[in-house]
């Protein structure tokens, strides 16, 4: 290893007196690769906060994560990098936990489409930070970037992986949020993104505790026993032929939705839909059996005894996340469903000997958000310490709880038939300015337009066909039927603004969520190396960690004294968080928090 380069600061002593010279304070240290085929390398840049160079060095790179680990015990800086997969993983399975990052891909998606940012071209310009993350394709400290064997594979389609392009890039972020109408709500929402793409490695190096043995039961009791490859589980066979028997064809398929609506067409079902909620309109000797059918098809085919093979390995699962997966904000997954845990698989997420869950969910997460977005008082009141449904049933809104969840979801996604248009003035009358923020929303989108959430994420401008579609509506001679589909798109675009700028509020509450509750965590005492939850990894096996995020839930694998304490520290993080993003403004985030042995909901 190479020594670093410094810069030193002349810092007075006392009042004009004396002298002494002190090293400037490194506030970020970029990481990159230093060049060269093999990958054998890596350079770190050490900058004030000003953005200078303070000291370079040069690392072997399974020189790295000690070095890293002495950084961050010594200055406790922001690391800045292209990906945090391809950089986090590897430091955790070496135990190197950091608490701070900037991750260059998620914030340059952030700047480059945010409206705030007005004057950025150079940064817009750089389409080779465009790209999709380069996760490695398991969890393996030998797939990382700094692997001396240089199989650097893993990352061909992400992001320039050089420090000049890194500091390039981080250089020309910098200059964006300044010169932002908003710098201090982008910085919140770079930092809080970032907070979201560590604890998205992380818990997949923990995994989420996964008892497959009452998963295969659970499965056996359902289906029946485990099919040979390629065969039908006993219990879905003996369903189908309650099915086909009750459609009076044998031979009916019940796995092709166009088929199956033939099949129930001919017996006098016209439904155009084979979902749960569209059958359960008819009344038929077929309907009982073919949504058991279904119920079955989808257990056997997202999570059975292949999907237990394939992702459920010592007790853990491991999925994939992707954090601003979607263009809301929200996590994606893109392996095992993660974002999708059914209701009937709930018992098999077990917490190790010793251990508990703390399992946290949001009561109403997006109604509240909207209210505090809109300084909607009245929401507020109707919210606060209860079941919002109730509040506005109680505020004489409406007369049952069931029209206010159908209003007020219509409301916030654009249903405009049904009760939840019937209902919808009501709203307006007792909420108006909840109902004028997500009205404008749709306004701008129905017009082309594009909308920003709380913190500044805006929604995708319209395709070149939502353009085309309207100026052939515009010509002099264009159809009724061009008109009429250019006042649909008009109309869907409109649906997905109203509900942008909703949505993505929420997902940046639960990341500010998140990352407080993350640092708590960090800060409570270690288990005994005697109660070590091995399975969890060298970071995790010892201190209470997150395991699973679903949107609007947390599960927090915890060491069975600390329960308590992490019950109170999620609900503390809830409060933090809406401090954070509304300030004093008097929204409540209410949690039902349980501490159990199981995840199961029943």
């Amino acid at each position: 290893m190479l020594r670093p380069t410094s810069r030193w600061t002349r810092v007075r002593a006392s009042a004009g007196t004396s002298t002494v010279d002190a090293p400037e304070a490194t506030a970020w240290i970029v990481l990159g690769g230093a060049g060269g085929a093999t990958g054998e390398h890596v350079e770190a840049v050490e900058l004030a906060a000003d953005g200078s160079e303070i000291a370079r060095t040069r690392l072997g790179a399974h020189a790295l994560s000690s070095w890293v680990r002495d950084r961050e015990g010594a200055a406790a800086p922001r690391w800045v990098w292209n990906d945090t997969p391809g950089w986090y993983a590897g430091l955790l399975a070496d135990g190197v936990r950091v608490g701070r990052c900037h991750d260059l891909r998620l914030a340059h998606a952030i700047l480059r489409d945010a409206v705030s940012v007005r004057e950025a071209p150079s940064l817009r310009a750089a389409h080779e930070w465009d790209g999709a993350p380069a996760e490695p394709t398991a969890f393996d400290a030998a797939a990382t970037l700094f692997s001396l064997e240089g199989d650097r594979s893993g990352f061909a389609t992400g992001p320039p992986d050089g420090m000049d392009a890194a500091l390039q890039e981080f250089e020309r972020q910098r200059i964006a949020v300044a010169r932002s109408d908003d710098p201090a709500r982008l910085r919140l929402l770079i930092a809080a993104e970032s907070a979201g793409a560590l604890l998205a490695v992380e818990m997949r190096a923990a995994g989420l505790p996964w008892d497959a043995v009452a998963h295969d039961r659970l499965l056996t009791d359902q289906l029946g026993p485990r099919p040979v490859a390629g065969a039908v589980p006993r219990r879905m066979q003996e369903v189908a032929a309650e099915v086909r028997s009750a459609l009076g064809d044998p031979a009916a398929s019940l796995d092709s939705q166009p088929k199956l609506l033939r099949s129930l067409h001919r017996i006098g079902i016209p439904a155009e839909s084979t979902s749960k909620w569209a059958l359960a309109e008819y009344e038929h000797p077929v309907i009982a059996p073919l949504l058991e059918y279904r119920r079955l098809s989808r257990l056997y085919t997202a999570n059975g005894w292949a999907w237990l093979d394939e992702w459920v390995h010592e007790g853990r699962f491991r999925p994939v996340y992707v954090p601003g997966g979607v263009v809301t904000g929200r996590w994606a997954s893109s392996g095992g469903g993660a974002l999708q845990l059914p209701r009937q698989l709930r018992s098999a997420v077990r917490a190790d000997p010793g251990w508990k869950l703390v399992v946290a969910d949001v009561a109403q997460l997006e109604p509240r958000v909207l209210a505090a977005m809109a300084s909607d008082g009245a929401l507020a009141t109707a919210a606060r310490g209860r079941d919002l449904y109730v509040g506005i049933v109680e505020s004489g809104v409406v007369a049952t709880r069931a029209e206010a969840k159908i209003a007020l979801l219509g409301a916030m996604y654009g249903a405009t038939t049904g009760d939840s248009a019937r209902l919808l003035p009501r709203l307006r009358s007792a909420y108006p300015r909840a109902m004028a923020l997500v009205d404008e929303a749709a306004r701008v989108g129905d017009d082309g337009g594009v909308v920003s959430t709380w913190l500044g994420r805006s929604s995708p401008p319209p395709s070149a066909s939502w353009h085309d579609v309207q100026a052939k509506a515009s010509d002099v001679g264009s159809s009724r039927g061009d008109e009429d589909r250019a006042r649909r798109w008009a109309r869907d675009r409109g649906r997905f603004t109203r509900n942008f700028v909703v949505q993505g509020t929420a997902a940046e509450w639960a990341l500010a969520w998140l990352a407080d509750l993350r640092g708590r965590l960090a800060a409570m005492p270690l288990a005994s190396e005697g109660d070590a939850a091995i399975r969890s990894g060298r970071v995790f096996a010892r201190r209470p960690h997150l395991a699973l995020f679903l949107h609007d839930e947390v599960i927090v694998h915890v060491p069975e004294p600390a329960a308590p304490a992490v019950a109170d520290a999620v609900r503390e993080a809830a409060d933090a968080a809406a401090a954070l993003l509304f300030g004093a403004f008097p929204i409540d985030f209410p949690l039902d928090v349980r501490i159990a042995d199981t995840a199961d909901k029943s």
